[in-house]
């Protein structure tokens, strides 16, 4: 008997998938909901020993004092990085980076969608540059929570 990529019709569900995707499917939710756990928990624990951490340098009195000799020095240094930003010529240099970050910013996003868009076409997961340096295309997957509005 050869061999086919027939599916048996009692293995595909309402959805289309097979029982293996399926499988597949409730093994990865229970991956991701234990992993998420995980990371909660180490978050909230992460936490509380920086808390503690924080005390015991509060509590120091030498660590005090140097803490409050640092403020005084900041208060004295942003002075004067307000005196040299009300200068025109660096108010508009301050003005030119800014502008210049969120174009980055546009275009990083824009760069992303493409990179996106040409991997869903090609199925590729590499791109090469104008310079022939071959660059692979990577994705960071997060999670966060969704609007109620937006809920299905």
């Amino acid at each position: 008997m050869a061999d086919t990529d027939i599916t048996p019709v009692d293995q595909i569900d309402a959805d289309g998938n097979t029982s293996d995707d399926a499988k597949l499917l409730l093994s990865l939710e229970e991956m991701i909901r234990n992993n998420r756990s995980i990371v909660e928990k180490l978050k909230k624990e992460l936490g509380e020993h920086r808390d503690m951490l924080k005390d015991t340098f509060e509590g120091d009195a030498t660590f005090k004092e140097h803490q409050d000799e640092v403020k005084a020095a900041t208060k004295t240094r942003n002075a004067t990085k307000a005196q040299i930003m009300k200068r025109p010529e660096v108010a508009t240099l301050a003005e030119k980076v800014k502008s210049m970050q969120s174009q980055v910013r546009e275009y990083t996003d824009a760069l992303s969608d493409y990179l996106r868009e040409y991997h869903r076409v090609s199925g590729l997961t590499t791109f090469q540059g104008e310079d022939g340096e071959v660059l692979e295309i990577i994705y960071v997957a997060k999670l966060r929570p969704v609007e109620k509005a937006k809920r299905r």
